[in-house]
């Protein structure tokens, strides 16, 4: 059956993409790079906007943030006029990583894409999109 032939596939795909985007990545996670890469799109973020962004819990979110604070890879400040809000900033060494960690993925990815032709890689990501877009 083409589904279980999928979930296979996809299952060995995607273990073998973290377990080796982990390793390349260290000391940075995927899920840090994954926040990082999220917050270098916006100025500042408060905790509770990531919500929309990853599925977790707002738990496993400050406990996230605690663990890439200690590291240095985010600020959280007060905000001015309402100090019971806290902003969420990449600091310099967070943005570092970030850059190299976009680098590591873009190139694992690029290195997996490489093994068939320009075409199917077009067709691959299009067929990927209708299947992401009917879940």
């Amino acid at each position: 059956m083409v589904s279980e032939e999928f979930t296979r596939i996809w299952t060995k795909l995607t273990r073998e993409w973290k377990v080796n985007l982990e390793d390349a990545l260290a000391p940075l996670t995927e899920g840090q790079l994954n926040v990082l890469e999220l917050m270098l799109q916006h100025e500042q973020m408060k905790p509770s906007d990531l919500l929309q962004y990853l599925s977790t819990t707002p738990a496993a979110i400050t406990t996230l943030l605690d663990r890439m604070e200690r590291n240095e890879l985010i600020v959280r400040t007060r905000d001015d006029q309402d100090r019971r809000i806290v902003w969420i900033s990449v600091s310099e060494k967070g943005i570092s990583e970030a850059q190299r960690g976009l680098e590591i993925r873009s190139q694992m990815i690029g290195e997996a894409l490489d093994r068939i032709s320009s075409h199917n890689q077009q067709l691959l990501v299009y067929l990927l999109g209708k299947v992401a877009n009917h879940a």
